[in-house]
């Protein structure tokens, strides 16, 4: 039981033990708001150099398998020139017919990526799933502001 001792006629105001958590949620709030505001923003799409890279190499393998997309948007797995009716033969004997092998897709810079995005599917229709895309390394140039106009961005798989 707690009782008074200063029965005087001041007017301070009796001391308060206990946490006042009003101005926390206060901040909380606000802090909420903020993320909800700044999560969007965030997720802007801005025109990148694709082909440069600046992600830690990952180590190579023994042998890898490149299938290089040319300016002229001609293939060529390895050193070995080929037409893209022939990729899934030509990749079968390069890996001896193992689908589970990584096939390492580089492009010229200038090939457009609807292109690129075709090669991959002739990859998908083969059955090799096991895809990944070769980029300089090093930082990109930075995109002059003119051409950093937002687009719209499709899904995009790692």
């Amino acid at each position: 039981m707690a009782a008074k001792l200063d029965h005087g006629g001041g007017d301070d105001l009796a001391e308060n033990h206990e946490i006042n958590v009003t101005p926390f949620i206060d901040v909380i709030l606000v802090l909420l708001i903020i993320f909800m505001v700044a999560a969007p923003l965030a997720t802007v799409d801005v025109k990148v150099d694709l082909p440069a890279s600046n992600a830690q190499p990952q180590p190579r393998p023994d042998k890898p398998l490149f299938l290089t997309v040319k300016k002229d948007l001609s293939l060529a797995l390895g050193d070995d020139a080929l037409e893209r009716p022939a990729l899934a033969h030509a990749l079968d004997g390069k890996t001896s017919g193992d689908r589970q092998q990584r096939v390492f897709v580089r492009a010229d810079k200038a090939v457009p990526f609807g292109d690129v995005m075709e090669v991959m599917n002739l990859l998908r229709s083969a059955g090799y799933l096991k895809v990944a895309l070769v980029g300089l390394e090093g930082e990109a140039a930075p995109v002059p502001p003119a051409a950093a106009a937002p687009a719209p961005a499709p899904g995009v798989r790692p």
